[in-house]
């Protein structure tokens, strides 16, 4: 075999594999929406309606959230295929190393890791600063050099986030203890969270006032458009639902409602959020830090003000839970291919979870929010989340044309194929190409490193690849 097709050499998907991973399937289609809604719905949605109104959109910032559902439910659908097809651990890793091959499975799984890493990481730091919010309402404060990190603004010399540290490791914790107990944690918070969220609608309903609606689109349609650019980014996270297929009851019918109705309760949430918003407070007046809290405060409802900040806590506590166990589930998936070491796939026999894998990922994901400023470890979690969105778009294409998946009964299909998955790749690369710079520089270091990793270790420990030299070997 040439080493162009070594690359490329596809893992095979047998049916009668799918209840034999060592993972144990207790979740059903209510606890994959809450870990969707979970992992969507988190500090964002107190802030990013009001960036949007103020910069971009005006008060049609609701129609910038409505655009970017569209756009995100694409993907979404692309995913609910795959998800309900080949319900394995990885998610996009596992599927496009069924359609795809090795090399490519590679790159994705190792630009998700990313997505996963950083994202619990920049969650973690959010965390910290509301958390220190609601501890300075009741007198207390930390150290500023145990609660910042290096280079944050106003901060000289080194510093170590305590607070997001031990956070992470707090979620590790969680997580190790069975992905029963863990769910039932994240239901609940999300109940609080949703709650909290509809107490801001109900309270500041009643003092919208229609003139703020005028004018609509002040910045027309390019500025609604740039608007939904960043409000696509307030949903993603539903991608880590589909990590969860293999622990998943009847993931044929279940994997399409948790991700698909993950996606609508938080497209709901945010419109509602964001119309509520800018009817009560100009949309110029908005851009700034915690725009809620400052609506609360324009209408005299300061005591709704500390439990909005209970809610965002709660919320990225959901969003920890939900990527945290995301990216362990990766981990597991890659390893067991023998792309990572082992160590990432073992089990516990006890509460069937991959207790060191959750483990080693949660101490580095702690030490990063530990020490690493907000703005740079942020940068990677967009690009990671839209090359993924781009490359399952796009295989469901070759899904459909694969022999032995053909036999597989999917119980849900993409519409409109092969038109919707063509233009959710299409519209997931135009805004990767909008990214900044930047951003493109440290995708592309991060992916030299996966490189070398992948030919100095994946390459030659690659299970599929040793069978391969085996029948070579044989004939």
């Amino acid at each position: 075999m040439k080493a162009s097709q070594r690359l490329l050499v596809k893992k095979s998907v047998n049916p009668a594999n799918f209840n034999k991973g060592g993972l144990e399937k207790t979740l059903s289609a209510f606890s994959l929406t809450m870990m969707g809604v979970g992992a969507i719905v988190g500090s964002g949605i107190f802030i990013t309606p009001g960036i949007i109104a103020a910069e971009y959109a005006g008060p049609a910032a609701m129609l910038s959230f409505v655009i970017a559902a569209v756009v995100c439910s694409l993907a979404a659908l692309c995913y609910a295929e795959f998800s309900s097809t080949i319900p394995l651990a990885g998610s996009a890793y596992t599927y496009v190393y069924t359609v795809f091959g090795e090399f490519l499975a590679w790159i994705l799984g190792w630009s998700l890791i990313s997505e996963y890493l950083f994202a619990v990481s920049s969650v973690a730091v959010s965390w910290s600063s509301y958390f220190q919010n609601l501890m300075s309402g009741f007198g207390l404060k930390l150290p500023t050099f145990l609660t910042a990190a290096a280079g944050t603004a106003g901060v000289s010399g080194a510093g170590f986030n305590l607070i997001a540290f031990v956070v992470v490791l707090a979620v590790s914790l969680l997580l190790v203890g069975g992905l029963q107990e863990s769910t039932r944690v994240n239901s609940i918070m999300v109940i609080v969270k949703i709650l909290v969220i509809v107490l801001f609608i109900g309270v500041a309903i009643f003092f919208v006032k229609p003139a703020n609606y005028h004018p609509f689109m002040p910045h027309g349609v390019s500025g609604l458009v740039k608007g939904a650019s960043l409000a696509f980014y307030a949903y993603i996270g539903f991608d880590a639902v589909s990590t969860a297929s293999e622990e998943v009851k009847n993931p044929k019918r279940n994997m399409p409602i948790g991700i698909v109705g993950s996606l609508v309760v938080a497209s709901i949430l945010y419109v509602a959020m964001a119309a509520v918003l800018v009817g009560v407070v100009h949309y110029s007046k908005l851009n700034v830090g915690d725009p809620v809290a400052y609506a609360l405060a324009v209408i005299h409802q300061n005591w709704a003000a500390g439990i909005v900040s209970l809610g965002a806590v709660v919320g990225m506590t959901t969003v920890l839970i939900v990527m945290l166990y995301g990216g362990t589930r990766l981990l597991f998936a890659i390893s067991r291919d023998g792309l990572l070491p082992k160590v990432f796939r073992t089990v516990s026999p006890h509460t069937k979870v991959p207790v060191k894998s959750t483990w080693i990922f949660g101490i580095i994901a702690s030490v990063f929010a530990a020490v690493i400023p907000l703005d740079k470890i942020a940068e990677l979690v967009n690009i990671g989340t839209l090359f993924a969105f781009a490359m399952v778009s796009i295989g469901v294409v070759f899904l459909r044309r694969h022999e032995t998946l053909q036999q597989i009964n999917s119980s849900f299909k993409v519409p409109f194929y092969p038109v919707l998955p063509v233009v959710s790749f299409l519209a997931c690369v135009y805004l990767m190409l909008n990214l900044q710079a930047f951003t493109w520089h440290m995708f592309g270091i991060w992916l030299v490193i996966g490189i070398v990793i992948y030919f100095a270790y994946s390459y030659r420990h690659s299970r599929i690849r040793a069978g391969l030299r085996a029948k070579e070997s044989k004939s």
